[in-house]
């Protein structure tokens, strides 16, 4: 049996892009879909949240010498794209799927309104929030809290390209230590980066444990949703001796 009911899964735009640095891979979306299906039909309310990374990394370049407001919401946009493209892919392995946007554009989703994306969940289908906050300075990591806050989620989870957090970066450090769990305040303190300051705080604030994971095994997503301890939990203090492993 799931360990959680309801859960917000942070996803990066990246991921949908397969191996390609650019726009989307439909067998990796297929593949990542399924896997959110699976446990959808164990019967976990799922609310989703993608990144744009994989349109808008392509066009950061010229972002540069843009009005920031502007750049932020055509990052909005990607993710709309994504999310259709997730919704497409939910809905061929039998979940039903709503997209909904903090943008409004009612020929291509529903705009967000919290009760009904709550009573959507309770009907069994999930949830994709795309449009991040609709607000530009706020990252799709602050957007995932703040839905997952909304819709009563029990855990956020981020899934990511490591296996959770570590003192210092894995993917250059070979001698980098990984933790269990860890509390928001120490991730804060010793800035390690794995979500955004704004959301780990949030998460903090209102009690919210944050589950980091890798994405690329197989059946993470399952695990996960079942508790079990597969990357690393943010959350109050941990007690002492929760420690760290590698």
């Amino acid at each position: 049996m799931a360990k959680y009911q309801r859960i917000l899964l942070k996803v990066s735009g990246e991921v949908l892009a397969g191996k390609s640095t650019f726009g989307i891979d439909p067998e990796k979306v297929a593949a990542l879909c399924e896997e959110v299906a699976e446990v959808a039909r164990a019967g976990v309310q799922i609310g989703l949240v993608v990144g744009g990374g994989n349109f808008f990394r392509g066009v950061a370049a010229a972002a540069k010498m843009m009005d920031r407001v502007a750049a932020d919401h055509m990052g909005m946009l990607a993710t709309v794209i994504n999310a259709l493209a997730m919704q497409d892919a939910l809905e061929k392995s039998g979940i039903p799927t709503r997209v909904m946007t903090a943008i409004q554009m009612h020929s291509v989703a529903e705009p967000y309104i919290r009760r009904r994306a709550i009573r959507h969940l309770e009907k069994g289908r999930i949830v994709v929030f795309a449009a991040g906050t609709s607000n530009p300075y706020f990252s799709t990591d602050t957007a995932a809290t703040l839905r997952g806050l909304e819709i009563h989620a029990q855990l956020v989870a981020k899934a990511t390209r490591v296996d959770g957090v570590y003192d210092k970066d894995p993917l250059t450090n070979p001698d980098a230590v990984k933790f269990g769990e860890i509390g928001y305040s120490e991730v804060l303190t010793r800035n390690l980066r794995v979500m955004d300051a704004s959301a780990v705080a949030m998460c903090r604030d209102n009690q919210l444990p944050i589950m980091v994971f890798n994405l690329n095994v197989r059946g993470n997503i399952m695990r996960m949703a079942m508790g079990e301890p597969i990357g690393t939990l943010i959350h109050a203090e941990p007690h002492a001796g929760a420690g760290t492993s590698s």
